[in-house]
């Protein structure tokens, strides 16, 4: 047994080619040569912590089995051997951007406009903020995107995903901070970054339920009904260890561990300003879980839980109960 393994993790690591350099580091896996299958379009919305192969499996169908681009802005090439196991694929490669003139780096640029599929990993959305809006790797992104390859991306990689994003610019915040204040300078949200489909209009948050992040969601949504950046507001919130699959017709389906939520807010907050709770009504909630269902497009959903919540002085309500 050892000896089997030993074998293919050296076969794995000699069929790796890696290039560092002062910009990025590119470590790619598999055939270097460029492949051109056919591409489903969708959305891997991932919330963090275990990645799941169910997800992954489909952002490989989706590919064609071609060439997949991880990008991110610290952390390793784990992710190569990670998919690589999952499902066949021309090759899998991470380019890991160490600042933003990376992102105008030729090379780079050509690797991704050949991808397949582009995931964006975990780590510190700010950084993605910094190094990639307004280069040409956001037009980069965009035109995949439009053109019907599949994009993903996990923790900070979704938080940058819809048209508004917490960018973190200033650190995290916690939902008992956000609803104290919710025009804390520590509440950063950027917004046309990405243009992915089916997320104009939408902020999205991770580690939802493990972090206790729904205080935050509903300040971010009150911010974007506030601040006239959009109305109606929505969010996709999703918990660690589960993923939203996003079809090209705006179809989804959840898989994983845990839950994903779909929040609106239509109706201005009773009480929305620098350090006063926050206050606000009438937001709704679709709950969902592995096997359940919801269209983007439609913003329904089949098989979860509808609720509403409140925000009353900075505490939150539930109709159900519990929170979430």
């Amino acid at each position: 047994m050892f000896r089997i393994s030993a074998v293919l993790i050296f076969a794995l690591a000699a069929a790796q080619t890696v290039k560092k350099t002062a910009a990025y580091d590119d470590f790619i896996l598999g055939n270097t040569t460029d492949v051109s299958p056919k591409t489903k379009g969708g959305l891997q919305l991932e919330g963090g912590g275990t990645d799941q192969p169910e997800a992954f499996a489909w952002l490989i169908d989706h590919a064609g089995g071609g060439d997949i681009v991880v990008i991110r802005a610290s952390g390793t090439d784990a992710y190569n051997p990670f998919i690589a196991k999952i499902g066949k694929t021309n090759s899998v490669e991470t380019i890991v951007f160490h600042d933003r003139s990376a992102a105008s780096d030729p090379a780079v640029l050509e690797r991704l406009k050949r991808a397949e599929a582009v995931f964006l990993a975990g780590g510190d959305q700010g950084n993605y903020i910094k190094y990639w809006k307004d280069t040409p790797v956001e037009a980069t992104l965009n035109e995949l995107a439009a053109r019907g390859v599949p994009v993903g991306g996990t923790s900070a990689g979704l938080a940058v995903l819809s048209q508004f994003s917490f960018a973190a610019l200033n650190d995290s915040i916690t939902s008992k901070d956000a609803l104290a204040d919710p025009y804390s300078p520590k509440i950063t949200i950027e917004r046309d970054f990405l243009d992915m489909p089916f997320l104009k209009g939408v902020i999205t948050d991770t580690h939802f339920v493990e972090r206790d992040r729904l205080g935050r969601t509903l300040v971010f949504l009150a911010r974007m009904l506030q601040d006239g950046m959009t109305s109606p507001a929505r969010a996709i919130a999703v918990d660690s260890t589960t993923a939203v699959l996003v079809e090209a017709d705006g179809t989804a389906t959840v898989v994983g561990k845990t839950t994903a939520y779909f929040l609106t807010a239509t109706t201005r907050a009773t009480v929305c300003e620098a350090n006063r709770p926050l206050s606000i009504d009438d937001i709704a909630v679709y709950r969902v879980k592995a096997g359940d269902t919801f269209n983007l497009k439609t913003w329904t959903g089949t098989g979860g839980t509808a609720y509403t919540l409140s925000v009353d002085k900075g505490v939150v309500r539930s109709s159900r109960g519990d929170l979430y």
